[in-house]
Order: structure tokens, then sequence, then C-alpha cells
């Protein structure tokens, strides 16, 4: 059994946090490199440029890409010959809660903004801390600890949706769908999107496969051939859709569409779609 110190889970997320907020991946600036030099609307393609300036200088001079820095969502997958080594002035310590502390202190210390509240309709009081952030835990083998930080915009999240179809609906039905969510999301979600979507499973799994996508490359399509060119004909007919960056128009609505599936029941056919602004922004590292 390999043991990893709780304080280096927690400064491991802590640096994750800050580097997610300045950093836009490469994949993601690449797509919206690609993306200015195809650009056939010129209003279109000045609002790519300076998205992509705005990224340049937020990695450069160490500041925000965004102001919403999100809600923390981080995917950790845990080898089963890792467990986590507690402080000894807090051995009950979780790997959960080494998590926690390092989102707190990656937003304190990166000046990042805290935007969580401790619960959501009566007082809606600020938590200070930018936790409790949300945790996907999953064991896989091996003896090693993934941790992928996401931070998650309000303004593209709120644009999520989620419907349950019918078993017997065909791919065109749910391709409308799919397409009418990300229209409806139109400027307020801050276009060009990476959309995620997830398929099968049941209400709560097809949610979190929407998000799961997300962490996929820009172009890395699904390796099954049926959905492998379902997303080539989502992301086509997405950016047929004229809603452009920032809304404005333009051919370039979303810069990819990732579509995740699972098994599920024969009456049930979940699907969810996770809406993600072009601040696509995620941090992985492997202990």
């Amino acid at each position: 059994m390999r043991f990893i110190e709780f304080n280096e889970i927690a400064n491991t997320v802590e640096r994750l946090c800050i580097e997610a907020a300045h950093e836009l991946p490469e994949d993601v600036l690449g797509a919206l490199e690609k993306a200015a030099r195809t650009e056939s609307n010129s209003s279109a393609k000045e609002i790519i440029e300076s998205l992509i300036e705005n990224a340049k200088l937020a990695r450069d001079e160490k500041i925000p890409l965004c102001q919403d820095t999100g809600l923390t969502v981080v995917f950790v997958e845990q080898g089963t010959d890792v467990s986590i080594k507690a402080p000894d002035d807090n051995p009950y310590a979780t790997l959960d809660d080494a998590i926690n502390t390092g989102v707190a202190n990656g937003y304190d210390k990166g000046y990042l903004r805290k935007s969580i509240v401790a619960e959501p309709l009566n007082e809606r009081s600020n938590t200070n801390s930018n936790t409790p952030c949300v945790i996907h835990h999953q064991r896989v083998a091996g003896n090693k600890l993934k941790i992928t930080v996401m931070t998650k915009g309000g303004g593209c999240e709120n644009k999520s949706q989620f419907k349950m179809f019918n078993p017997t609906a065909d791919k065109a039905e749910v391709i409308e769908w799919i397409v009418d969510v990300v229209k409806s999301a139109g400027a307020n979600a801050c276009p060009p999107f990476v959309v995620g979507v997830g398929i099968g499973g049941n209400f709560e799994v097809s949610c979190l496969l929407s998000k799961k996508a997300l962490l996929r490359k820009i172009g890395e399509r699904n390796s099954d051939g049926f959905y492998n060119q379902l997303e080539v004909e989502l992301l086509e007919k997405i950016n047929a859709l004229n809603v452009g960056p920032q809304g404005m128009g333009g051919d370039t609505t979303a810069l990819d569409c990732l579509v995740e599936f699972a098994p599920c029941h024969i009456a049930s056919l979940p699907v969810a779609v996770n809406i993600e602004c072009h601040s696509h922004r995620h941090k992985s590292a492997i202990l």
C-alpha cells in the first residue's frame, strides 16, 4: 500500500486551482486560434482574436481568465493501492478534507473570487472559501492518485439541461433537442462553447457523463464509431446556428461537442447537455 500525505494532496489542489484560473489549456487555445483563421464573419473573428489575447495576458500576468472563477469541480481517480496519510493533529482527516483544504487555500492565495453560498434558497451567505467543492471519486487499479480540477462558471452552467426521452426516440430527435439547448444558451453563456453531452445511465449518471465529456481534449473524438459521427454531426449543426462568439453571429458557436455514453434501462433514454464557455478551465496532476 502506498501512502500519500494529506498536505501533498492539499498543496496539489491549491496549485491546480490557481493554474486553472490563469492558464487556458493548450488544446482550447489552439482551437480558438484555428477558429480565428477560418472564421468568415469579420466581427466574430475580431472577438475570437480578443479572447486569444485575453488568454495570453492572463497566462503571462498571472491573472484570472474570467472574473467568475467558478465552482470548483474535482475529479479523483484513486488507485486501489493508494491510501491517504492523515496529519498527526487530525488523524481522521479524509481525502475530501484534503481537497477542500486545497481549494480554500488556492482561492485565498490566488486572490480568486469566492462564489459558493452555504445553502441555496434562504440566506445564501457566502462561505468565503469557495468550499465545499464538488468531488467525483472513482477507484481504479494501480498506485497513483489522479486529480483533475475544473473551475465551472455560473453563466454557462446555468444553461445546462437534462431531458428524459422516450426510449423510442431516434437520433434525429435527440440531435434536435441538443442543438436547441445550445441555441437557447445564446450569448448569456459566453460562446464559443465547448459542449459536453451525456447519453444513457440514469438521471444523475447522464449529467455526470456530460461534465466528464468536457475533460476530453478538443478534437478528440469518441472511440465508438456511432458516437464519433454523432459528435461531428452535432458540431456541424451547432455551428450552423449563427450564434457565434459572444452571440454576435458567425461560424464559431462551439469549439467542439464531446459525447460520452453509458448503458441504461430498457425503458429510459436520459440525455444531458453541459454547456462550457470559451474560458474552459481545467488542470490535472498525478501523484
